[in-house]
């Protein structure tokens, strides 16, 4: 559940990074939108997510798999449009100045500069999501959390303590892949 909401943020969190920075902009209106929508949903903790989301659709996967999803929009969105505004503009002018499209500005000027950093933004993403999705089963009534949250209430330690050594392996070693993966791109 947090790779799938951390991926799909990611997609639609590239476009409003492509409105929002002032480097790839189309107008005003757009990138003010698009740092606004990121800056509402970044600043929201998680917590207060499944809490209006409960409010919503109840204890379940949808409510877990949306406050992962807006939590996740809103920190890519931003680090996305800071990595798209720290891109060299001079590619971005040269390209400008022979008349080119905007989708070819973006597809070589822009995202051949930025997607390394892009990627391990996401990886970043997806290891802290990881992470969260423990809290948000516990809140939720899913997946992982629910299931330690039931051996925890039961007084069944030992399950639950499988339950936290199964959660920590993960987590080690997703950051694992990710480190691995953060050497080969940067």
């Amino acid at each position: 559940m947090s790779v799938a909401a951390t991926t799909i943020a990611a997609i639609f969190a590239l476009i409003l990074a492509m409105v929002g920075s002032r480097t790839t902009r189309i107008n005003r209106f757009f990138s003010i939108f698009a740092r606004g929508v990121a800056s509402v949903f970044r600043n929201i903790p998680l917590v207060a997510w499944v809490m209006i989301l409960m409010l919503a659709f109840s204890q379940s996967l949808l409510t877990g798999y949306l406050a992962l999803f807006f939590g996740s929009l809103g920190f890519l969105t931003r680090a996305f449009i800071e990595t798209v505004d720290e891109a060299s503009i001079h590619a971005v002018e040269a390209l400008r100045a022979t008349g080119a499209s905007y989708p070819s500005i973006i597809f070589q000027a822009v995202l051949p500069s930025s997607l390394p950093q892009m990627i391990s933004w996401l990886l970043f993403m997806i290891d802290t999501n990881i992470r969260d999705a423990t809290l948000v089963g516990v809140l939720t009534g899913t997946g992982v959390g629910f299931s330690f949250d039931l051996y925890y209430k039961n007084f069944h330690f030992h399950e639950a303590s499988v339950v936290v050594i199964l959660i920590v392996i993960t987590i080690i070693a997703v950051e694992m892949i990710s480190n691995y993966v953060r050497r080969i791109i940067l």
